[in-house]
């Protein structure tokens, strides 16, 4: 890690993590079972790589159906597809799909097949993300360029005004972006910055790793549906549909989370010192939403229970819905924030009217 990145504050007075820790770590002692996956996660594996490859053999299968038809099934790859990035995917990156490391390793290992990349995806989230949440300059979830103003720090435009109109457009090219250049990019600039998760691994392999993996990606994607006789337009329309659909579903979950105004972007102080402890720093850049809808618990990871996530992210999301109650709860007695939506709507309303009133005020700096 950088050596001018922020530290946290080492104790505070109310042990909050401690007791936390300590409950939820009873819960799963009482219950007897363990902090990863179980057959609920291997039956929604199942469920999700079907809807992500099941259409896409019918497309090579069937290389003349009706356009239609395969514009449907193309979405229906994208939905595919964002459901394996948060269920299965993120599990697995975060070692909590299993208790086996090795398949850990291979469900991780699905984001090739979802144009990512695991080095990337590993640092970005598992360690810029989760250890620098919501703050300008560490947390890279918070960089959009200059197109959008996630946080007052950044600098306003006066194209900003009109950013809660065109923000859910341009959402959707988030994994468009991933296979084409933010990859690359990302490589070049953790591997300069010596970043690593886990055991590091040489440049040499990692750029080997991606090129291959990019190759394979795009022969799997472009080339091979080419050559069963799908014509070349349509390919092209297909790939981007999917990878639209999938875009604008990680991009609106990923931002109900953290990009609203009940959340804070704290910064250090003049030593490179955060006010608090990295657990309390959580639940007040974190907000869950829509935590009793099943469809979208189900769907999103538990992504929708990020404040547990973030405290837990080696507990596999299936617990996250038993486990919420002792959360807000060890919150509430410690007086600090336990932010939630009621709704997915209600969070979505809230979300673009953030980003209205960051475009549409100036002055409203850091």
């Amino acid at each position: 890690m950088d050596n001018n990145a922020p530290t946290f504050a080492k104790q505070d007075n109310l042990k909050f993590f401690r007791t936390l820790n300590s409950r939820v770590n009873n819960y799963f002692k009482e219950k007897n079972i363990q902090k990863t996956g179980n057959w609920k996660l291997y039956l929604k594996t199942f469920i999700l790589f079907s809807v992500f490859l099941a259409p896409y053999f019918i497309i090579i299968t069937l290389p003349n159906i009706h356009f239609g038809l395969f514009f449907i099934l193309s979405i229906l790859i994208g939905i595919g597809m964002a459901g394996i990035g948060m269920n299965v995917m993120h599990d697995g990156n975060h070692g909590s799909y299993s208790n086996k490391n090795w398949i850990n390793k291979f469900m991780g290992g699905s984001i090739y097949i979802l144009a990512g990349n695991v080095y990337n995806w590993q640092v970005q989230h598992n360690v810029l993300h989760h250890t620098y949440t919501n703050i300008p300059g560490y947390d890279e979830d918070l960089d959009a360029g200059r197109v959008i103003r996630f946080t007052k720090d950044a600098k306003w435009e006066r194209f900003h005004k009109f950013q809660h109109y065109y923000s859910v457009f341009l959402y959707g090219l988030l994994t468009f972006n991933w296979c084409l250049t933010t990859d690359f990019k990302q490589m070049k600039g953790y591997l300069k910055r010596k970043l690593s998760y886990g055991e590091p691994k040489s440049a040499k392999t990692l750029w080997t790793t991606l090129v291959i993996t990019k190759i394979i990606y795009f022969s799997v994607w472009i080339v091979i549906p080419m050559i069963v006789g799908v014509i070349w337009w349509k390919v092209l329309v297909g790939f981007f549909v999917m990878h639209y659909t999938a875009g604008l579903i990680l991009s609106i979950v990923f931002q109900l989370a953290h990009i609203i105004d009940d959340t804070t972007n704290p910064n250090p102080n003049e030593e490179g010192e955060m006010d608090n402890t990295w657990a309390i720093h959580q639940l007040f850049t974190t907000v869950n939403f829509a935590p009793k809808n099943r469809i979208v618990n189900w769907y999103t990871g538990g992504l929708n229970h990020q404040v547990e996530h973030h405290l837990f992210p080696n507990i596999s999301h299936i617990h996250y819905g038993k486990i919420a109650d002792i959360v807000k709860q060890t919150a509430k007695e410690c007086d600090l924030p336990y932010h939630e939506y009621k709704t997915m709507t209600s969070a979505v309303i809230a979300h673009f009217k953030h980003l209205k009133d960051l475009g549409q005020k100036p002055l409203l700096t850091a």
